[in-house]
C-alpha cells in the first residue's frame, strides 16, 4: 500500500508532502490544476523515463519519494537483491537534475532504473485515462485475455518458442538457397586450415625465432665484440679493472685521513665490483655463442616458410594461429549449415515445443474467455446498457508468435443487436464504459495492492457515473484505490478526497493539493456540479451525493 508521497521541485510542484490511508481515495481539482503531475510523479518514482523538463523552473533538480508497505513477495525479492531496509516499510526515492542525469535509490541503497521498475510491479497497477482506445487494436485485446486468465507468463514462452523455431527454419532455407556456394567456402577454408596445421606455427614462435636468426647471424661480431671488451677491462696494467683498482686504494689511503670521502670509496667498490662481474659475463656469453651456420640455415628457411605463408593468406605473421582459429569456427558453421538433415530435425523439434507452449496457452485463453465474456456482460448490465453482451471469440490463425489462435472482442451493446467487433459497434460512450467494465475486471485479478485509475470515467456521466464511483468503492474495500476523477458521483463515493489546485506566487505557476474535511468536500464536489457559481441548492446536491454514497458503500 502507498503510505506517503514528497515531491520537490518537479514540473508545477515545489514542496508537497502527501499522506495515503486505505481504501478508495480521489484527486480532483480544475483542468490544468496538475492532477495528473501527480502520477507522473510516482511514476517516475516507481521507474518510469522522465526528461530533465520536468525539473521546475529555476531549480537544480527533482526528488520524488515514495513510501509503501510492500507484500510480502516484494519482500522477498528486496533480500534476494540486498535492498531490504526496515520492517514493513518500503522508501523509493529517484532524483533527476536539470541536466537529465537521474539517481535512483531504494531503501536509502542505491539501484537502478530496472530495480525499480520491478518493484513497482510488486506495489502498483496503474489504469490509465485514454485506455479505452487500445481496446480497439487486436494485440491490447489478447494481452488482456492473457491477463485475465493468468497466461502472462505463457505467452511469453510462445513468443520465445515461435522465434527459436522460426530461426532454425530460415536456416534450413539458407541451407538449401546456399549449398553450392557454402560447399565452395568448405573447400578454402579447409584448404586454408590445412596449410596453417601444417605450418604448426604458434605467436610466440615467431618473436623467438627473429631473436634466434638476428644472434646467429652476427654470432662473429658479437664474439668479437665480447672479447675485445673483456680485453679492454682486464687488460694487465692497462685495464680498466686495474686503473680503477689503483684509483680505488689511492682513495682508501685519503679516507685515512679525511672520512668525509667514504661515500666516494664506497662507490668505486661498487663500480670494481660490477666492472669484474661484467667481464665474467661477457667471457661467459663469447664461450657460448655459437658460430652454427646450420643452425642459421634452419632459422632462414622457418622465417621465409612462415612469412610465405602470411603473404599468401594476407595477414601478418604473428596472426596465423588466429586465423586458424577462425577456420576451424568457420568450418563448423559450414558443417552445420550443410547438415540439413540435422537442421530439419532440430526445426521440427522447436516447432514440437512451439506447439506444446502454444496448446497449453489455447487452453487458458478458452476457459478465461468464457469467464471474462460471462463477467464483462454482467458488468454492462449495471453500467446502463440493457441486455448488452460481451463475448471473447477465439479464432484459430496460422502459427504465430502471439499464438494459434487471434483474439477479438466482440459487443452486442443492447438487447436484440448481434455481436459485431468491438471497433465496429461501439458508440464512444459505450466504449467508455465497456473498457471502464474491462479495467474494473482486470484490477481484480491484478497482484498489485495499489491500483489507479487516471481519468478511466471519461466519456460517461449522470446515473453510469454513480455507478462507476459505487463499483470503485468497493474495490477499495479490499484494494488500495487511487482515482483522479472529474465526476462528482464518483468523487462522492471516495473515503479520502485530495484537490489540486493551481496558484501564482512571484510570477511563477504552483500545484499544491490538499486532503479536504467534509465541509470542503461538499465545496468541492458542489464546484464540480455547479462550475463557477455555487449556490445553495447546489452545495444541498453536494450534501446529498456524500449521504448517499456512504449510505450505498456501508449497505451490503
Amino acid at each position: 500500500m502507498l503510505l506517503s508521497l514528497s515531491i520537490r521541485d518537479f514540473v508545477l510542484v515545489d514542496r508537497l508532502e502527501l499522506e495515503f490511508g486505505a481504501g478508495f481515495s480521489v484527486l480532483t481539482g480544475e483542468t490544468g490544476a496538475g492532477k495528473s503531475i501527480l502520477l507522473d510523479a510516482l511514476q517516475f518514482a516507481l521507474g518510469e523515463r522522465a526528461e530533465s523538463g520536468v525539473v521546475r523552473d529555476g531549480a537544480p533538480r527533482a526528488e520524488i519519494a515514495a513510501s509503501f508497505t510492500p507484500p510480502p513477495e516484494l519482500v522477498a525479492w528486496l533480500v534476494e537483491n540486498g535492498l531490504d531496509g526496515e520492517e514493513n516499510e518500503l522508501l523509493l526515492r529517484r532524483v533527476i537534475d536539470a541536466g537529465g542525469r537521474s539517481r535512483a535509490f531504494i531503501n536509502g541503497r542505491p539501484a537502478t532504473q530496472s530495480q525499480l521498475k520491478e518493484a513497482g510491479e510488486f506495489l502498483i497497477d496503474i489504469h490509465g485515462q485514454h485506455a479505452h482506445y487500445s481496446l480497439l487494436r487486436p494485440g491490447v485485446q489478447r494481452q488482456m485475455l492473457d491477463a485475465y486468465s493468468g497466461g502472462e507468463a505463457s505467452a511469453a514462452q510462445v513468443a520465445d518458442a515461435y522465434r527459436a523455431w522460426r530461426k532454425l527454419e530460415q536456416a534450413c532455407a539458407e541451407g538449401q538457397r546456399h549449398a553450392a556456394e557454402a560447399a565452395a567456402e568448405r573447400e578454402s577454408r579447409q584448404w586454408q586450415a590445412d596449410e596453417l596445421v601444417t605450418l604448426d606455427f604458434r605467436a610466440e614462435e615467431w618473436f623467438t625465432l627473429q631473436d634466434d636468426h638476428r644472434r646467429l647471424a652476427h654470432a662473429a661480431e658479437l664474439i668479437q665484440g665480447a672479447q675485445q671488451i673483456v680485453s679492454t677491462l682486464e687488460a694487465e696494467g692497462q685495464g680498466a679493472v686495474g686503473q680503477l683498482q689503483s684509483v680505488r686504494n689511492r682513495l682508501a689511503e685519503m679516507v685515512g685521513i679525511d672520512p668525509a670521502l667514504k661515500g666516494a670509496l664506497d662507490m668505486l667498490d661498487s663500480s670494481l665490483i660490477q666492472a669484474e662481474e661484467a667481464a665474467h659475463e661477457l667471457g661467459r656469453y663469447a664461450e657460448r655463442v655459437e658460430l652454427d651456420p646450420e643452425l642459421l640455415a634452419r632459422a632462414e628457411a622457418r622465417l621465409v616458410q612462415v612469412n610465405d605463408v602470411a603473404r599468401k593468406f594476407h595477414v601478418r605473421p604473428e596472426a596465423l594461429p588466429d586465423l586458424l582459429a577462425e577456420a576451424r569456427v568457420r568450418l563448423a558453421e559450414l558443417d552445420r549449415l550443410a547438415d540439413t538433415e540435422g537442421l530439419r530435425r532440430d526445426a521440427d523439434k522447436a516447432r514440437g515445443e512451439y506447439e506444446k507452449c502454444a496448446a497449453e496457452l489455447s487452453a487458458k485463453r478458452q476457459k478465461g474467455a468464457a469467464s471474462l465474456s460471462l463477467s464483462v456482460s454482467q458488468a454492462m448490465q449495471q453500467l446502463s446498457m440493457p441486455g448488452g453482451r460481451f463475448a471473447v471469440v477465439l479464432n484459430a490463425c496460422a502459427p504465430e508468435a502471439g499464438g494459434l489462435e487471434t483474439v477479438e472482442f466482440q459487443v452486442a451493446p443492447h438487447a436484440g443487436q448481434g455481436m459485431k467487433p468491438l471497433a465496429k459497434t461501439a458508440s464512444g460512450g459505450e466504449l467508455s464504459r465497456i473498457g471502464l467494465a474491462l479495467q474494473t475486471i482486470l484490477s481484480q485479478v491484478s497482484g498489485a495492492p495499489t491500483l489507479i485509475f487516471d481519468e478511466v470515467d471519461a466519456g460517461i456521466g449522470g446515473g453510469v457515473a454513480e455507478i462507476v464511483g459505487r463499483l470503485l468503492a468497493e474495490l477499495g474495500q479490499t484494494r488500495q484505490i487511487l482515482c483522479v476523477t472529474h465526476l462528482p458521483q464518483v468523487a462522492a463515493g471516495a473515503v479520502s478526497h485530495f484537490q489540486v489546485s493551481k496558484e501564482t506566487v512571484a510570477g511563477h505557476a504552483l500545484s499544491r493539493v490538499r486532503l479536504l474535511d467534509r465541509s470542503q468536500r461538499i465545496e468541492e464536489i458542489a464546484r464540480m456540479l455547479g462550475g463557477v457559481t455555487i449556490t445553495d441548492m447546489t452545495r444541498k446536491h453536494a450534501e446529498e451525493m456524500l449521504g448517499a454514497a456512504w449510505t450505498s458503500v456501508c449497505t451490503p
